[in-house]
């Protein structure tokens, strides 16, 4: 073994596998307003504690791999870490329990509820630890909250610009949702606004399908809502 090795592996490098709750599981945390809470219901596959189960979920949805990795070093993982603080049986339930993990608010991106949710419950439902796991309930703090700007305008703008005033404003979704041209996506939006319906959209099933490419799909929509307009004033 060469001198380099021995002084890695005498500050805790050991390749091998890492009980989760060594570093994941901390009942003596306090949680902090800015944290996002979440908590899972967990079972755990026959013979892990619950709190390794717990701690397994925090690490797998913030900063751990299965071992410790030398780039540990060059972060503070306390800081970053996602913690399992508590964790309780649920009544009536058999070999079940609510596992409450706090994640720190700089692990996610500002304003991204997909980035959120890709930690969250993202590849942690595959977990060879656990035989079921389900998302309970999650706090999402007023400090993460705020970073989402919202709709950039209101309703009223919205009847500004569309000159409705006085009624619900109407519309639909095109149907079938999938397998119309662009031609006839275009046509069947030309019916529905002269009709009388103050907008149509897509469904979100339609992206730039080979049948009807995005680029085709705008144009003739645009002339669909030309032609509506010009006809209907």
């Amino acid at each position: 073994m060469s001198p380099q090795t021995e002084t890695k592996a005498g500050v805790g490098f050991q390749a091998g596998v890492k009980d989760y709750k060594l570093t994941y599981y901390t009942p003596e945390y306090e949680t902090k307003d800015t944290d996002i809470l979440a908590a899972f219901r967990v079972t755990p596959q026959p013979g892990v504690p619950p709190e390794e189960a717990g701690a397994a979920v925090a690490a797998e949805s913030s900063t751990g791999t299965w071992t410790t990795v030398w780039t540990d070093g060059l972060t503070s993982l306390d800081r970053y870490k996602g913690r399992c603080y508590h964790i309780e049986p649920v009544p009536g339930e058999e070999d079940q329990y609510i596992c409450y993990v706090a994640y720190p608010l700089d692990l996610f991106e500002e304003g991204s509820v997909t980035n959120m949710f890709t930690s969250i419950v993202g590849n942690v439902f595959g977990f060879k630890a656990l035989r079921a796991l389900r998302l309970e309930d999650l706090r999402i703090p007023p400090a993460y909250a705020k970073t989402f700007h919202g709709p950039p305008h209101g309703i009223q703008v919205e009847r500004d610009k569309l000159n409705k005033y006085g009624r619900p404003l109407l519309g639909c979704t095109i149907k079938p949702k999938l397998g119309l041209s662009a031609k006839n996506y275009g046509r069947a939006c030309y019916e529905c606004l002269r009709g009388g319906l103050d907008f149509t959209k897509d469904d979100e099933n339609v992206n730039s399908q080979p049948f009807m490419r995005w680029r085709d799909r705008f144009v003739f929509v645009a002339e669909a809502i030309y032609k509506a307009q010009a006809e209907t004033g």
